[in-house]
């Protein structure tokens, strides 16, 4: 068995026996439940030492009664036990020094957290400004600049009657709109503008076609009395550069507008006729151009006799 700490002759501990007195004091403090049951009891030091001494002789240690001694005594004055500090401003500075690095960490993050939710905060109520002015001048300077704008664009492309009563329309609607803080009426009533100065700025011939493979013409019989006919003309909108548009037409048959290339014009019989014979000498019609739509007007200036109402599939 080995023999550690017989008791040497120095005046001062050994660490080695200072180190097994603090062992001494550990077991007793991991072994709790037989001190208190023996200091409980109120039993000699000698009973808790020869306890002592078989626990580590158990354990193949030879301890001196020197040594086991110290132990006890230092058990109970508390040595070698650890009793932290009381709170304290001192105390509290002492920590964050020790743990400055991670305070440093968690004080960059928290300045980075708050900076962001600044400047976030602050994005959002810039965006909001920038918002509110955007719309203000839009209502006070665009739209009624484009307004102004149209209206003397209009008053020189606008050439007839309907068309000048057309313009005087959509202007006054666009300012009512405006007047009205009603943006989005205000925008479209603006597009309505642009869209009837392009419309009079158009021109274009109405060409009834004559294309093989193609009708020139046909007739209806109205549901209402079968008796009676009804003849259209095919035509389509040639620009002077040769080009065909598509344009907005209301079929009579069921109200509904679509947008086409070419559409049937009604026309009289006497017209109709005129027409087809025309075609018949040699498949080719030579008077094809049924009307002019001239620059500044709304609709064609009509060359043969037509009358109201269109279709737009036959």
């Amino acid at each position: 068995m080995a023999d550690i700490a017989a008791g040497g002759g120095g005046a001062a501990p050994k660490l080695d026996e200072l180190m097994l007195a603090m062992d001494v004091v550990d077991t007793l403090r991991h072994q709790e439940g037989v001190v208190e049951k023996v200091l409980g009891e109120d039993s000699r030091d000698a009973t808790l030492k020869e306890r002592l001494r078989a626990l580590y002789e158990g354990q193949g240690l030879k301890v001196s009664d020197r040594i086991l001694d110290d132990g006890i005594k230092a058990l109970k004055e508390s040595r070698f036990t650890y009793d932290p500090a009381p709170p304290s401003f001192n105390r509290t500075m002492a920590l964050l020094w020790v743990e400055r690095a991670m305070v440093g960490k968690v004080a960059a993050a928290a300045v980075l957290a708050i900076a962001l939710l600044g400047g976030v905060a602050w994005w959002r109520t810039a965006s909001a400004e920038r918002a509110v002015e955007t719309a203000r001048i839009e209502m006070t300077e665009t739209l009624p600049a484009s307004v102004d704008a149209a209206e003397k664009a209009l008053a020189a492309e606008a050439l007839t009657s309907d068309a000048q009563a057309e313009a005087t329309a959509r202007v006054a609607a666009a300012r009512a709109a405006i007047a009205a803080g009603d943006a989005g009426a205000a925008r479209t009533a603006v597009a309505a503008l642009a869209d009837l100065r392009a419309r009079l700025a158009e021109t274009y011939e109405l060409r009834i076609v004559s294309r093989p493979g193609e009708r020139t013409g046909v007739f209806r019989v109205p549901d209402v009395n079968t008796q009676a006919r009804n003849y259209y003309l095919i035509v389509e909108a040639v620009t002077p550069s040769g080009d065909v548009l598509k344009r907005p037409v209301k079929s009579e048959e069921d109200g509904a507008v679509k947008t086409v290339d070419k559409w049937g014009v009604r026309v009289p019989k006497a017209t109709y006729d005129k027409v087809a014979a025309d075609k018949s000498d040699d498949g080719i019609v030579e008077d094809n151009v049924l009307g002019e739509k001239p620059r500044g007007s709304l609709e064609p200036v009509y060359e043969m006799n037509v009358l109201p109402g269109a279709i737009t599939s036959w």
